[in-house]
């Protein structure tokens, strides 16, 4: 399988992919748009919505995803104290790095992590009833006012090929303390 690294802005963190993605979204839910709304207010910050008001995710099995450098420069956002999702950026440069959901299997990378010409295209729109602005979504994406049963299905294929695992993600101070507890 081939690999490929992307990494944050000033590339102190560089993040390892082997293989390609299940799956590229672009999201309309409220809490994406809510996260990018605050997290494009950092310094540094690059714009996280599309022109849609949509984000783009490339979705990747957690065991095919190695941090090669920059854990400790991860840190965790999330929209209130109970959210199920955290959102990582990179301090050193504020770039959005991925977006994890309690207990998943999978890690939704930014697509802004890629190149634009390398990039990946979204295969489907997810949560596309949150949408407050009725700019028209082009025809070109597959839209679904929920998940679609698609992306259901892609997700499932993954955990399945995964052995119904969810490895964990540490990231920050959560890794050094692993560290030190491994030694």
């Amino acid at each position: 399988m081939a690999k490929n690294v992307v990494t944050c802005d000033c590339a102190k963190v560089a993040i390892e992919l082997d293989g390609a993605p299940f799956i590229s979204t672009e999201c309309h839910c409220n809490s994406c748009r809510e996260a990018a709304a605050r997290l494009e207010q950092l310094p540094l910050a690059r714009p996280m919505l599309e022109r849609n008001a949509g984000t783009q995710f490339v979705l990747y099995r957690k065991d095919r995803i190695q941090i090669l450098r920059g854990r400790d420069l991860l840190e965790a956002f999330r929209l209130g104290p109970k959210a199920p999702t955290r959102r990582v950026i990179s301090r050193c440069c504020n770039s959005p790095i991925f977006l994890e959901f309690q207990s998943g299997h999978w890690l939704s990378l930014y697509s802004s992590l890629w190149p634009a010409e390398t990039r990946p295209t979204p295969q489907l729109r997810t949560m596309t009833r949150d949408r407050r602005d009725q700019l028209a979504l082009d025809e070109s994406v597959p839209a679904g006012t929920l998940q679609t049963w698609r992306f259901y299905a892609k997700l499932l294929a993954a955990w399945i090929a995964m052995g119904f695992k969810s490895p964990r993600i540490c990231i920050g101070e959560e890794a050094e303390r692993e560290k030190t507890t491994r030694k």
